[in-house]
């Protein structure tokens, strides 16, 4: 894994995710229906991302492409720019927009003689196991051909209750699904600041962060471009998604040439969130990251105790509450003290999880009149967070 700047060099998987702000062009289009000559792309930035990419396929990395930049395209053909868009607004230019932002890239790698492929996801379809593992594998196949997958959220039919967020949150869930051994998330600014460089002369540079606290949050401004959507919040958000996997991020720079070749020669370039725990297997971290939590599970100190230092499954007789509607084999949330401790897949469904508080697990036939797990939640399908896991033992 990789904790320092001098581990970069050993990384062989990474997923560099570009913003829009570094994408799309909004000079070169502003009347509805107008297509520009370069489609409304900022083609030699293109052109440069792609040829600092083919460098580090040539060396033998394995490199997977988070391109935002679709809606954009689509605002600038229409003539939508700087406007509140609705959810079909939204979805009608992605629909105008992917097609060029693909073409765009296609054309770039194909100077340096690579192949892409495009994948179009949704939430949803990594919330599905089975769909999950066909995206991953869908990636193994393409690393094997030599060819870059470009990943995209399916703006065209996503909906909110099926949306990734923003597409740093879905370059963080990309490099889980993939196994990568670096995020790279690519922005116009170069790194996290300890206050708003664009506004303070005294800003500085973090280089390294350890741990994301919330001091290290509260320097995440909301100051977005006229296209991107994120800010330096949500990438912060993603940086914890991945590291908590394994997955080392770094947020660098896209304005000036050669910043990703400085990062992954150890140069100290933009902020890298180091890793601090050991990888979380394929199952865990698509429970602990991906899936929708449809309850939750109140349990007491002794129960959390044997969760995070034995190990354990949780029991009935530990369980306090219960919240929500939910079907046997859903994610719940479990929860100590008010915190949020762990995640997991539910053997029993919300109508019963009431009538099982604080029943010991020989009762539960007793009290339901059959009984197919002893345990609410076995431990195979329990994931810890944060504090809680650090203290597992």
């Amino acid at each position: 894994m990789i904790r320092t700047r001098q581990d970069i060099g050993r990384a062989q998987r990474i997923v560099v995710k570009i913003g829009s702000s570094l994408l799309a062009d909004a000079e070169h289009t502003t009347v509805a229906g107008a297509v520009a000559e370069n489609g409304g792309v900022q083609m030699q930035r293109v052109q440069r991302f792609a040829n600092e990419m083919a460098a580090l396929h040539a060396r033998g990395l394995q490199v997977v492409l988070v391109s935002s930049g679709a809606v954009a395209l689509g605002c600038v053909h229409l003539g939508w720019i700087g406007r509140d868009l609705s959810v079909h607004e939204k979805q009608a230019a992605a629909a105008i927009g992917q097609p060029a932002l693909m073409h765009a890239w296609k054309q770039a790698f194909a100077a340096q003689g690579i192949g892409v492929a495009q994948m179009l996801l949704t939430a949803d379809d990594l919330r599905h196991r089975r769909r999950y593992l066909n995206a991953s594998n869908t990636s193994e196949t393409l690393f094997a051909a030599g060819v870059i997958p470009i990943v995209n959220e399916n703006d065209t039919v996503v909906v909110q209750e099926i949306k990734f967020g923003d597409n740093d949150n879905l370059g963080a869930l990309v490099s889980l699904l993939v196994d990568a051994d670096l995020l790279i998330i690519m922005t116009d600014v170069d790194g996290l600041y300890d206050a708003n460089p664009f506004v303070s002369a005294d800003a500085r540079r973090i280089g390294t962060v350890a741990s994301i606290t919330p001091k290290i949050m509260a320097m995440a401004g909301d100051a977005g471009s006229t296209f991107g959507t994120g800010g330096m919040s949500s990438k912060l958000r993603a940086a914890q998604i991945a590291i908590r996997s394994g997955v080392a991020t770094a947020i660098i720079g896209g304005d000036s040439e050669g910043s990703l070749a400085a990062l992954l020669a150890g140069e100290d370039t933009g902020t890298l969130f180091a890793c601090g725990a050991d990888r979380q297997t394929r199952r865990q971290h698509w429970i602990a990251e991906v899936l929708h939590s449809a309850g939750q599970l109140v349990i007491d100190d002794g129960a959390a105790r044997a969760l995070c230092a034995k190990g354990a499954s949780l029991l009935p007789v530990g369980v306090c509450a219960v919240g929500g509607a939910f079907d046997k084999g859903e994610c719940v949330e479990i929860l100590c003290g008010g915190q949020v401790i762990a995640r997991g897949l539910c053997n029993y469904s919300a109508a019963e999880m009431r009538q099982l508080i604080g029943v010991s697990s020989d009762d539960i036939e007793k009290v339901l009149g059959y009984r197919d797990f002893s345990s609410i939640v076995h431990r195979d399908n329990l994931v810890l967070l944060g504090d809680a896991k650090e203290g597992e033992g």
